[in-house]
């Protein structure tokens, strides 16, 4: 590895790629252990307490070879691994408080193809790290191999040991069936449910929550091999979940990514909710309970503006961070407030867990249909949507924004039209090859005009 930039290596969340090459080895992944050791535990830790990082990951074949590799770093540098096992995303942050772990770890690529996979940190307090953790991270993984050998390792009854934790998923299922009703076994009685896991972490754990809570299940994709994890299916694709619905004449569809920090809804028809209609409808019944911390939630800059609106309308304010639920989360913390999320799905609600739960935020949504007596179809008309358009575009190279030339003509004589009602949004994906583009106004025929002339720009630059 050669010496890069800040964000040569870690993306949006983590570190992300090709499993086997490139910054996804195992070479790699037992570098990434000794760093995060160094960086996020050793120093930190006061008293006796022997240093402990828990980690979790998802279905994929890659799995086990970059979790062997990691836990071997860690090791080297005195600190115990417990293995968690398969698990999704936001057990493991909750496993690390639960457990008083110094560090929580994800083997996973979420939402895509099984030859990907990645890595993921969680603090000692079940949040995702800060850019100053990553920075230091990253420095020190971009830094020749004798950086970490400048402090000598531990030696004897120093190195750390590797086990099992027991009982993983079993403490997650009980504390995500515990946030809606205390668990009681009667809360979805009744209630036909068509569920999607995507082949994902979430095969066993979501399956054992809605069946505690008396949910009539359907489950789709439950059957992970290795290599079907997101394999069409899952919350990146709507459709499936939506014929399952229909199939099965289930009251409501839930569906995960494949770590299941997401989640996608459809409603009794077969339509799909996007996270700003679950984001509104949960939102505006915190508000109305009077349980929306300083009557304030987060969402990013890519949700759309009619959430705003109808938070707005109920005495609410929409706070507005960067993209990735890490930038969700921060801004929460900063604020005090408890709840927030993704356009994409990833929901936080903070009173449960300490980042986006894609079981916990569904739940959410059952126990407010439970409560009113209303289906989802009526409980959506909260959120009445901008036309928005949103693009991912094959790109070969990412070279500064500002260079798009044409692109930025485009976008600035769009934003002069649209005024106060809409914006346009361009940004690079932090996970894959590709630009995002995002154009939103009242004029649906307008937004789309402009969304191809922008995009025609862009592809014609640096377009795949």
């Amino acid at each position: 590895m050669s010496k890069g930039t800040r964000k040569a290596f870690f993306g949006t969340d983590g570190v992300r790629g090709v499993a086997n090459v490139g910054n996804i080895t195992p070479e790699t992944a037992l570098k990434l252990g000794r760093v995060a050791a160094r960086v996020m535990i050793h120093g930190k830790t006061t008293g006796d307490t022997w240093p402990r990082c828990i980690i979790g990951k998802d279905t994929r074949i890659s799995g086990d070879l970059l979790e062997a590799a990691f836990a071997a770093g860690v090791t080297s540098e005195g600190v115990d691994v417990q293995l968690a096992g398969v698990v999704p995303t936001p057990a493991v942050s909750f496993l690390v408080r639960d457990e008083g772990a110094s560090l929580g770890v994800v083997i996973s690529a979420s939402h895509n193809g099984f030859a990907d996979n990645g890595i993921k940190f969680f603090t000692g307090e079940g949040y995702k790290l800060s850019d100053e953790e990553e920075r230091a991270m990253e420095d020190l993984v971009l830094a020749e191999d004798s950086a970490l050998e400048e402090t000598p390792r531990p030696t004897g009854g120093k190195v750390g040991r590797i086990s099992g934790l027991p009982k993983a998923a079993d403490r997650y299922i009980a504390m995500v069936a515990g946030s809606v009703g205390q668990g009681r076994a009667d809360l979805l009685a009744g209630m036909r449910i068509a569920l999607d896991t995507a082949n994902g972490a979430a095969f066993r754990t979501s399956v054992a929550i809605l069946e505690r809570l008396g949910a009539d299940l359907h489950v789709a994709h439950a059957e992970p091999n290795g290599i079907n994890i997101n394999a069409d299916c899952g919350c990146t694709h709507p459709a499936v979940l939506s014929a399952l619905v229909r199939e099965t004449g289930a009251h409501v569809g839930l569906s995960h990514d494949g770590d299941a920090d997401r989640i996608l809804l459809c409603d009794e028809t077969g339509d799909a909710l996007d996270g700003d209609e679950i984001i509104a409808l949960i939102g505006v019944h915190l508000l109305e309970t009077g349980s929306l911390h300083h009557n304030t939630l987060v969402a990013t800059v890519m949700s759309n503006c009619g959430l705003d609106e109808a938070i707005r309308q109920r005495g609410g304010k929409v706070i507005r961070s960067g993209v990735g639920d890490r930038q969700v989360m921060r801004d929460m913390r900063a604020g005090d407030y408890n709840f927030g999320g993704e356009q994409s799905g990833h929901i936080i609600c903070r009173d449960y867990n300490t980042t986006g739960d894609g079981i916990v935020a569904g739940l959410q949504v059952l126990r407010i249909m439970v409560e009113t007596g209303k289906p989802l179809s009526e409980l959506r008309k909260c959120l009445v949507k901008f036309p928005q358009l949103l693009l991912a575009i094959p790109v070969t190279s990412r070279p500064p924004i500002g260079e798009l030339a044409e692109a930025n003509t485009l976008i600035a004589e769009t934003e002069a039209a649209l005024g106060d009602t809409g914006r346009v949004l361009l940004r690079y994906s932090g996970t894959e090859p590709k630009i995002r583009l995002l154009v939103e106004g009242r004029d649906e025929a307008f937004v789309r005009e402009r969304s191809d002339l922008i995009a025609a720009a862009i592809t014609a630059q640096i377009g795949a």
